[in-house]
């Protein structure tokens, strides 16, 4: 009973965290059960989370864009321009793609720091400047794919970026034994991470969950990471898109909760002229959280190009937009300061899943838009409403 009530008490306290979790189980199960399994099966889950990868990673820079109390809206076609380019250099210039995929991550980068440059030395307002570049970067997408309209990219190796999975290297009843190793690692190091974490909170003096819980909660997510490795594992394995999208997501946890420059990023994005008073480079960081977007901009572009095999005129087209719903349905906050990477994963995953099933149960793509866009409103007013109890 005690253990009961612990656990009601840490999911009211923790309701905006935990939240985005509960909706996704609802969302996973309804689905499952209205297409009678078909959501859940092996083929469907992969292609959800392939299709999930190009918007999960701008979702996770737009989190920290907007955890700094600013907007990126020109990250869509600069994805699709990105993607363009890595077309032509690949397929028009004959450059190796070990090559063309630094220079264009290289690429990103620097526009993203023009764009911080823009925000925090010149002083424009993120939103103004990141409409120009939006205009800017659909002319450019435009303009390079003027000729052609659609480039098709004929590298296999390229391609198999976003349509290749992980080597098997042997199957065990059915079921790829590299990409159950993978799970098995990932489970591994979960756990370890979280008895670091309650750990250092130990030694440091801050209060924890008790271990009955804590074990409750490891289980728990355990149970989930090895259901999902063996549902992906009887059918392809892990894609190569999912692996770039955990990389991602692990290292940006990483950045945002184990160093000094994370910190930093939610210290500037909960109060800026606080931040600015106790000695940090304000405007270092929105350069480095601008260059970071652009980045992961050209990323996504690489992987959508490499998805579709080809670079088409309408790429990106409100990719920022998808973007920012995963991000705020991933618990980040408008008013900033608040918001983790694997929230906007999460968010990323409920915005494609909401699509998919309703696709399977055959939804109108008028009711689909608007259903989606009833989940984001509530997930502000969600924001909102949890931000006023405090």
């Amino acid at each position: 009973m005690n253990l009961f009530k612990e656990l009601k008490t840490l999911l009211s306290e923790n309701i905006r965290e935990y939240g985005m979790y509960i909706a996704l189980f609802v969302i996973f199960l309804t689905f499952s059960f209205m297409t009678d399994g078909l959501f859940m099966s092996s083929r469907n889950l992969s292609n959800l989370l392939d299709s999930t990868g190009y918007i999960a990673v701008l979702a996770v820079g737009m989190t920290l864009v907007i955890v700094i109390r600013h907007i990126d809206l020109s990250i869509g076609f600069l994805a699709g321009f990105l993607g363009a380019i890595t077309a032509i250099l690949l397929m028009h210039a004959g450059v190796p793609m070990y090559i063309t995929i630094p220079i264009i991550l290289i690429l990103g980068i620097i526009i993203g720091l023009c764009t911080g440059f823009l925000v925090a030395q010149v002083g424009i307002p993120a939103f103004v400047a990141t409409l120009a570049g939006m205009l800017i970067f659909r002319g450019a997408l435009l303009q390079v794919t003027e000729k052609t309209g659609t480039i098709i990219i004929q590298d296999k190796a390229f391609n198999m970026i976003g349509n290749g999975y992980i080597p098997s290297l042997l199957e065990v009843n059915g079921l790829h034994l590299l990409s159950l190793i993978v799970g098995f690692l990932g489970i591994l190091l979960y756990i370890y991470s979280d008895i670091q974490t309650r750990k250092n909170k130990i030694k440091y003096g801050f209060e924890v969950i008790s271990k009955e819980i804590f074990a409750l909660k490891v289980v728990f997510v355990s149970a989930i990471i090895a259901y999902i490795t063996w549902i992906l594992a009887g059918y392809n394995g892990f894609s190569w898109t999912v692996i770039i999208m955990v990389l991602i997501v692990v290292i940006y946890h990483f950045l945002t909760t184990k160093t000094v420059l994370g910190r930093h990023i939610y210290a500037v994005g909960s109060n800026p002229e606080a931040a600015h008073l106790s000695g940090m480079n304000v405007k270092k960081i929105t350069y480095i959280v601008f260059g970071s977007m652009g980045m992961l901009a050209a990323l996504s572009g690489i992987l959508f190009t490499s998805r579709l095999q080809s670079a088409t005129t309408t790429a990106g087209t409100l990719f920022e937009l998808d973007a920012i719903a995963a991000a705020y349905v991933g618990g980040v906050s408008s008013a900033g300061g608040v918001g983790k990477v694997t929230g906007a994963v999460i968010g990323a995953i409920v915005m494609a899943a909401l699509t998919n099933g309703m696709n399977l149960l055959g939804v109108g793509i008028s009711y689909q838009y608007m259903i989606r866009g009833g989940v984001l409103a509530g997930a502000v007013i969600f924001d909102v409403m949890t931000r006023k109890k405090r």
